[in-house]
């Protein structure tokens, strides 16, 4: 019987496991890849991450990995199929058999939907980004193309006019969805232009984005654009099959869960980009992997000392570490 339970092995399943291990808890890390670090694996470089400027992405899952590693952590590679809730005891069935745990952090994630156009995975992370917030910063004085017609799409366009010398927003129907404030004042800007009734059939280049080639769904006809960047904003999927019937998400499937990480289901805490948030960062997914394991150490210490409640404990001040003594002081942090 393990006290904890991470499932995934990104930045919040690495940042939970650290902490974890640090208040001496006995856990396991489950992950379906042979490597760690989710997605910033495939990110070229990260340049927002504090005090690691400029640091290739997958340099950065190594030091992650790296640090769970020089605690002891434990890791096993397997893909988890279930999930059963016994109160107490949570069963996490894997493909390698059934574990048993007190607490369960899912950390698996999300996916950006692709445009699943040639180009796009070869040139992933080379000019394809799917994180205008990440990476806009290295188009600065370029021209890039934004793909999509959400509010995604819409603030990613705004935000990377006031770096960008010129952007494209590409978008199938002949009328934008997102918010009419967010198209009022995409309209407003005069380094943007926008292309109704367009789909990219392909991205261009060979070292890095070179240009894209898009068609006129009315006309059929194709043209091709040069540009340096590609910023796909077309939906994105949480990895939270496993929890959809046990935990409230919204529409969308992201899990409902506050800061403190707790979900509706007594021992479960969702982290990283499974969680319904406002932004969806390396470093908010780092915070909630410390959240995490702040409101398990709450909720076994709650189930000792009253074993017939297993009510996920409210939080009597906001998250953090230091508040707690059975985990390492600020000084740890």
């Amino acid at each position: 019987m393990y006290d904890l339970i991470i499932i995934g092995s990104g930045p919040a399943g690495l940042s939970a496991a650290v902490y974890a291990k640090r208040a001496a808890l006995n856990l396991l890390v489950l992950e379906k890849n042979p490597m760690s670090g989710g997605q910033v694996l495939n990110t070229y470089e990260v340049d927002n991450y504090l005090g690691l400027p400029a640091i290739n992405g997958f340099d950065m899952g190594m030091k992650f990995r790296e640090h769970a590693d020089n605690l002891g952590v434990e890791f096993r590679e397997a893909c988890c199929l279930s999930i059963e809730d016994k109160g107490a005891c949570k069963v996490v069935r894997t493909d390698g058999g059934d574990l048993e745990t007190k607490t369960i952090i899912l950390a698996t994630g999300a996916v950006h939907a692709p445009l699943a156009v040639p180009g796009e995975e070869k040139l992933n992370g080379k000019g394809v980004s799917y994180c205008a917030t990440c990476d806009g910063a290295f188009f600065r004085g370029k021209s890039v193309a934004v793909v999509g017609g959400g509010d995604v799409a819409l603030e990613d366009a705004i935000y990377l006019s006031r770096l960008c010398e010129k952007v494209y927003l590409i978008h199938r129907r002949d009328e934008l969805r997102g918010a009419m404030i967010l198209q009022q004042e995409l309209k407003s800007l005069a380094n943007i232009e926008i292309l109704y009734s367009h789909v990219v059939e392909e991205i261009q280049g060979e070292d890095a984005v070179s240009g894209i080639r898009i068609r006129n769904l009315k006309t059929g006809e194709t043209s091709s654009l040069t540009m340096n960047g590609v910023f796909v904003a077309v939906g994105i999927r949480p990895g939270t099959e496993l929890v959809r019937s046990l935990a409230d998400c919204d529409e969308t499937g992201y899990i409902l869960a506050g800061e403190d990480c707790a979900t509706s289901m007594p021992g479960l805490f969702a982290a990283g980009d499974v969680r319904k948030k406002p932004i969806r960062q390396i470093v908010t997914a780092v915070a909630d992997g410390a959240n995490a394991v702040a409101s398990v150490g709450n909720y076994l210490k709650a189930s000792v000392e009253s074993p017939s409640s297993m009510e996920t404990p409210s939080m009597k001040s906001p998250s953090s570490i230091e508040s707690r003594s059975s985990i390492e002081g600020p000084s740890s942090i």
